[in-house]
């Protein structure tokens, strides 16, 4: 079988595994769209994005959030006396969720604390948006529902004021620049 022919026969396949289990496929080079949150948003992401469901943003509530790959680290931070259990997605997945496409992240709080962080980051260092602290969800007046955070104790240059001012906690919007 040449390659043209085990390709065709490879996407009929997923044609028919699709249409037997109601899944939907992504149409090459277009982008798939992001469904519209069913619970209150937590999350809103806009600028530099091919993934929207409100307007030009992606709006993300936590159930959307869920259901990305979840990771956890155990990490000393300054904001707790204990090294604390963080879970949640990473930075990245979620970017990737909504086709984010820019050099610069800038990040905002509900106490309107912006911050601008090189997206490079999410590459270099497996930053969580966590939604757990030690397997609980975050109340606000815990810093949550989101919090930014990245593996301190997994890198000492990650232990410097520069990349705590870049853990933003009650995260509530981002923009891809």
């Amino acid at each position: 079988m040449n390659l043209a022919a085990s390709t065709v026969t490879r996407r009929r396949a997923l044609v028919w595994a699709a249409a037997v289990t109601g899944a939907v496929l992504p149409r090459a080079g277009r982008a798939q769209p992001l469904h519209a949150p069913g619970g209150e948003v937590v999350l809103s992401i806009g600028g530099r994005i091919q993934h929207a469901n409100r307007g030009e943003r992606a709006a993300l509530d936590m159930a959307m959030l869920e259901t990305l790959e979840q990771h956890s680290f155990v990490t000393k931070t300054p904001w707790f006396k204990e090294a604390r259990k963080f879970t949640g997605p990473l930075l990245r997945d979620v970017l990737t969720l909504v086709g984010a496409d820019g050099a610069t992240l800038r990040l905002g709080a509900l106490n309107d604390y912006r911050i601008d962080v090189p997206s490079d980051d999410m590459r270099r260092f497996n930053v969580v948006l966590a939604r757990l602290i030690d397997d609980k969800p975050i109340a606000v007046r815990e810093k949550g529902p989101l919090f930014i955070i990245y593996p301190f104790d997994s890198d000492t240059a990650l232990r410097t004021p520069l990349y705590y001012s870049r853990s933003v906690w009650q995260l509530k919007s981002i923009d891809v620049l």
